[in-house]
């Protein structure tokens, strides 16, 4: 019997993919992660899988191979994914060495590898948000998270083994699973609670000439989007390198919060605060992502900002279990 790794299994991309997995029929799924002391274990409850193991044992037991024979291969989406972070040998030892530990496995063993890169290794965007390999080496991430993952790809690109694997992108994602992230849930998550708490809904001011308060973008996608193409690369033997997952689409905090409101059958009511300190100078103003490489695996449209806003606060976060389960 063969199985598919997830790791990171219990967090919020990678509850989503065993989710899209069952939904495919499929539950040999090995699911890998930390649960510490919060409350991502909800994100499984609804979910079927053939075992689970804590990171650090999985590592253990699959160097020591232990799973020989047993795996087709892994989908890695654990890490450390909180863009405050700031100890930085933290996050190389999980977002890096980790990966690395993992990546060297797969190739080892000839078995497929995708793994969560991050749109925050473009940084400002400065240099755009061209998926290409050859200006791979010249990103200004601005954060210590960013960083991390931007080593991982620099790694598998100075190793010659970019080919080998399929690295992710990912953009804005957002959607249902979230709910564990605490100060890193989505925009939408947080003001669903806010404007149902308040009436109101708090955006950051703008300190940058060229977006207007509120006008600072992103290209959020949602979380079904994102199953679905990611299982598509998995599948996909041949589709490796780095791929932007987005929807090519930069859309406004504004906009959204107004599909918020909309959403929840309100009036928009936006007021603008300062920005934190903490994020001067490390905030990304517009993110975007070039999608060519990806619609050639995956030719797939995702869906509208309004739908998937619109899905998210009707059918999980105004529902008393807003989780994901399987139909």
């Amino acid at each position: 019997m063969s199985y598919i790794v997830v790791t990171g299994g219990a967090g919020f991309i990678g509850s989503g993919l065993i989710w899209g997995l069952n939904q495919r029929g499929f539950d040999n799924i090995i699911v890998t992660d930390v649960l510490g002391t919060d409350e991502k274990w909800k994100n499984l409850a609804n979910l079927r899988f053939a075992d689970y193991f804590e990171k650090d044992d999985f590592l253990t037991k699959l160097q020591a191979g232990d799973f020989a024979g047993q795996i087709d291969g892994i989908i890695h989406m654990g890490a450390c994914s909180a863009t405050d972070e700031r100890d930085i040998s933290y996050l190389m030892n999980n977002n890096f060495g980790d990966t690395k530990r993992l990546a060297q496995w797969s190739i080892d063993n000839s078995k497929r590898f995708v793994y969560a890169s991050s749109a925050a290794t473009y940084g400002n965007g400065e240099k755009g948000f061209s998926d290409s390999h050859d200006g791979l080496d010249t990103l200004k991430p601005i954060n210590g998270y960013a960083f991390s993952k931007w080593q991982f790809d620099l790694w598998a690109k100075r190793k010659g083994v970019l080919n080998k694997m399929a690295g992710l992108k990912f953009f804005n994602v957002f959607g249902p699973n979230e709910y564990h992230k605490d100060g890193m849930r989505s925009v939408v998550n947080k003001a669903y609670d806010e404007i149902k708490a308040t009436g109101g809904m708090k955006l950051f001011k703008s300190d940058h000439p060229d977006f207007g308060d509120g006008g600072q973008s992103r290209d959020f996608v949602y979380i079904k989007y994102v199953v679905d193409a990611t299982l598509a690369v998995y599948n996909a033997k041949d589709a490796n390198g780095i791929f932007n997952l987005g929807t090519g689409v930069a859309r406004s905090f504004k906009d959204l919060t107004v599909a918020t409101f909309q959403a929840m059958g309100l009036e928009p009511n936006i007021s603008y605060i300062d920005m934190p300190d903490k994020f001067k100078g490390k905030y990304q103003y517009y993110t975007c992502a070039e999608m060519e490489k990806l619609r050639k695996v995956y030719p797939d449209m995702p869906w509208t900002l309004e739908e998937s806003v619109k899905d998210y606060v009707q059918n999980y976060l105004m529902q008393d279990d807003g989780y994901l389960k399987v139909q």
